[in-house]
């Protein structure tokens, strides 16, 4: 079982249900996925750009990426529908838990200058949106092995209900939110 995990039955459950005055422990908000996205508008040029960003995402994932494809056309960008434009994966489970706390603990304070994530990026359900400009802030990544730098979105998705349930969640798993 991953340490987190463990961390969030032991001491965030109880934290939750005290704050919140929850009468079950399935009312308690938890992590249910995170998914990576890699959009690579360059991809219209450069076709085997698609092919290191997955060969990267699986590195820093540890699961398999899917091509997402460009549904419509764009003639101002020569972008045709069905085009690979990027690629993305979803995270669930013991995987989930370890690249959440690889992000917290390890990537994140790669991050030069680095105040803390915005408190600001809810969606108003309890899920969290993160962008990252940088992809090489993980340390999968060979520096010297990558051809460009690339940006890297992360979505949290909990099963808070509202912003602040999910709010309190991330901030007592370990996520890093500015004052």
């Amino acid at each position: 079982m991953a340490q987190l995990r463990q961390y969030y039955e032991e001491q965030v459950i109880p934290k939750l249900t005290e704050t919140f005055k929850y009468t079950n422990k399935m009312q308690v908000p938890r992590l249910e996925k995170i998914v990576l996205n890699m959009g690579l508008g360059e991809a219209v040029q450069n076709v085997k750009i698609i092919d290191s960003a997955l060969e990267e995402l699986t590195m820093i994932s540890g699961q398999r990426p899917v091509v997402t494809r460009a549904k419509k056309s764009i003639a101002a960008f020569k972008l045709r529908a069905g085009m690979p434009i990027g690629c993305m994966v979803t995270l669930r489970r013991d995987r989930m838990y370890d690249f959440f706390s690889k992000l917290v603990n390890v990537a994140l304070a790669r991050v030069r200058d680095f105040k803390g994530v915005s408190i600001k990026a809810f969606d108003g359900r309890g899920n969290y949106s993160l962008g990252i400009k940088e992809h090489i802030i993980f340390p999968e990544i060979d520096y010297d092995k990558i051809d460009a730098i690339k940006g890297l979105n992360i979505s949290v998705v909990t099963t808070a209900r509202s912003d602040e349930e999910g709010r309190e969640l991330l901030k007592l798993m370990g996520m890093p939110f500015k004052n």
